[in-house]
């Protein structure tokens, strides 16, 4: 059952960036057909300082994927298409439940289950929950409920938003980012394409602001023809004023209560590290939960959401702060160094990778955590170490990711002799690849590297949990008990 205070999708963007990650996870849900059709898809951005190109890059240069890097789909859009699939879900007999302009007025937790007391319209009732995901927003009620609250840092600069529609030729489908821009309408100011003509721009423009005066038609106006020229004709759709914020809860598990998303922390928008991550918290948090509730795994198996997630939420944390510290130099002398690189960046390859203007949304890797298993793939590749997501590669005619089973798997590349295993009720179902049925070597780059053969265990969230040279039952089995929390 999914309680919201308001009835239907969202309005305004919000969000508009989401990553390849994020349409390999709503594929398996049925939902990233519409999504790559509706979304503007991009894979290179580029990087200015005043009015200079300094550099560009490419998030997916190799071949062999089935998802772009990014599309950009306004937040609204998603939300419909997942309410579409929840809708066509029951009417095939799925047991969920949406209830719109049901709003949280308090809750009682329990050791075992939770008390809801929930207003609507026609009056307040209560619910008794056997387990709550709070999933609402970076302002989350429930979270002041419960008492509880983020820790963190909030930076003193503020951007301003304006969605815009326009019809112009003078920008591509990319990723523009400037710093200093030659038209002085921000300190910095960034650019992407959105369906239907919509272009989102955001302006640097400082802590000490009036946000009322900035919000004004006519103030935001000006920033935008100061930047696109007097004879560019456009149509404001959404603003908004937002600040830097790197936070977090120091738990996202609260007995039966678990925070996902926004909820549960924030980072800033460059980088579209917000909903991407959000998507990747209810994807690790649905099939573990799913198994508790059906008598598969141990109370404890939940603990792993919060250690994993709470692990990708400080390297957003990170690399969020990192990109806020060099858009936002706080010193003269840091502003100096941030120039300085900028300046070499636009002749000297090296000094690239020391530009930051939001390093983009890329799926955490569970190293060394409680859930990862043995690497006895010798010679096996980096990318798919344990705790690593499966990347795609093609197979046959379709694409890999999509025959992985909806449960565990079993994959074995060139390797005999392996079947399904069983343990304790739970089944890694076995997916057979041979060399012929990987015509571009790509899946053979991505799982063997220098092995001859390799046998790989995989989540029903396609993180891989171990891998082998060859079948062994015993290692297995283990590693499948270990995954579920169970030794």
């Amino acid at each position: 059952m999914l309680l919201d205070d308001h009835e239907g999708i969202g309005q305004g963007s919000r969000a508009i960036c989401f990553a390849k990650r994020s349409l390999e996870i709503a594929n398996r849900y049925g939902c990233a057909g519409p999504m790559l059709d509706k979304g503007v898809v991009w894979n290179v951005g580029k990087v200015f300082h005043e009015d200079r190109q300094i550099y560009e890059f490419n998030l997916l240069p190799e071949e062999g994927h089935r998802f772009p890097a990014f599309i950009n789909l306004a937040q609204p859009y998603f939300e419909k298409f997942l309410v579409e699939r929840v809708r066509e879900a029951q009417a095939q007999g799925a047991p969920i439940e949406l209830r719109g302009k049901n709003r949280l007025e308090g809750i009682e937790v329990k050791e075992d289950h939770t008390v809801l007391t929930v207003a609507t319209p026609e009056g307040n009732y209560d619910i008794l929950a056997d387990w709550l995901i709070a999933a609402d927003g970076a302002g989350s009620p429930m979270r002041g409920m419960m008492g509880l609250d983020f820790e963190g840092r909030v930076f003193q600069d503020s951007f301003l938003i304006a969605d815009i529609r326009m019809l112009s030729e003078n920008f591509p489908t990319e990723r523009w980012f400037w710093f200093e821009p030659s038209h002085k309408a921000g300190a910095s100011t960034l650019l992407h394409k959105q369906p239907d003509d919509i272009w989102r721009v955001d302006f640097q423009i400082g802590w000490d602001v009036d946000r009322a005066e900035e919000l004004k038609e006519v103030n935001v106006r000006k920033r935008l023809d100061a930047m696109l020229g007097p004879d560019v004709e456009y149509e404001i759709v959404w603003t908004s004023i937002y600040t830097f914020q790197c936070r977090r809860m120091k738990q996202f598990r609260h007995g039966r209560v678990i925070f996902v998303g926004d909820s549960a922390h924030q980072v800033s928008p460059f980088g579209a590290r917000g909903a991407n991550s959000g998507m990747q918290d209810v994807d690790n948090l649905g099939w573990k939960l799913g198994m508790v509730i059906r008598g598969e795994a141990p109370d404890k198996l939940l603990d792993s959401y919060d250690e994993e997630r709470a692990a990708a939420a400080d390297e957003n944390i990170l690399n969020s702060t990192r990109a806020t510290d060099f858009i936002t130099p706080k010193s003269r002398i840091s502003h100096v160094f941030r120039n300085a690189v900028l300046a070499l960046s636009e002749t000297h390859a090296f000094a690239r990778p020391l530009v930051n203007s939001g390093r983009l949304s890329v799926p955490c890797i569970y190293d060394g955590l409680s859930l990862t298993g043995e690497d006895a793939l010798t010679g096996g590749p980096e990318q798919t170490r344990p705790g690593s997501p499966c990347p795609d590669a093609p197979l046959g005619d379709g694409f890999l990711l999509s025959a992985l089973d909806h449960g565990f798997t079993l994959l074995t590349v060139d390797a005999n002799d392996a079947a399904d295993v069983s343990e304790g009720g739970i089944v890694a179902r076995h997916l057979s690849i041979e060399k012929g049925d990987d015509p571009s070597g790509a899946l053979a780059r991505r799982y063997l590297g220098e092995a001859t053969s390799a046998v790989y265990l995989i989540r029903p969230d396609q993180h891989v949990i171990a891998r082998w040279d060859t079948y062994d039952e015993i290692a297995i089995r283990a590693a499948l008990r270990c995954a579920c929390a169970k030794e």
